[in-house]
């Protein structure tokens, strides 16, 4: 409901703050499915850096978007094209669950079996997180850092050349 509400609005601020809820909602989701790390990552990226850069952009274009006719069949008709295709393409995949499936015979036996007696650590999803994809987990936190870093850049205000050039007068 909230990302149809997303895409049907022409006000620039309301679809923004409806983003940032979803990108909540979706983080939450992600939170009940014990996907701690992708929760995190999403509410920071998603629901903060993004949309801290979208008001800032906001600031500096206008609120209301204009309707442009004949714009929107092309679009409508990429966008149906595109997701007969996905759908098309889901009818390949492996059924959902199944211990059969590539994805539950390659390391996952190994993780189930020997997790605890290389890490020595109970939860199975920490101790992957922590040292089997430690540097992945590391390259997530260094990109969180950098766009982080990015956005304070962006909304720091510029240096004021006058007053360095009275400074450097005086």
């Amino acid at each position: 409901m909230v990302a149809a509400t997303v895409v049907v609005t022409r006000d620039l601020l309301k679809a923004t703050m409806l983003f940032a809820i979803y990108s909540l909602i979706i983080a939450a989701l992600f939170a009940t499915l014990d996907a701690g790390d992708v929760a995190l990552t999403e509410a920071a990226v998603g629901a903060g850096i993004s949309t801290v850069l979208i008001l800032a952009v906001l600031a500096l274009v206008p609120r209301h978007e204009k309707r442009q006719a004949g714009h929107s069949l092309p679009a409508l008709a990429i966008v149906i094209v595109t997701g007969a295709a996905l759908v098309y393409a889901s009818f390949d995949l492996p059924q959902f669950g199944h211990t059969d499936n590539p994805v539950q015979q390659h390391l996952a036996p190994y993780f189930i079996e020997q997790t605890y007696a290389d890490m020595g650590i109970p939860n199975m999803v920490a101790a992957v997180l922590a040292s089997y994809r430690s540097i992945d987990t590391m390259g997530e936190a260094v990109v969180i850092l950098t766009a982080g870093i990015a956005v304070y850049a962006l909304l720091s205000p510029a240096p004021r050349r006058r007053q360095r050039r009275r400074e450097q007068d005086s």
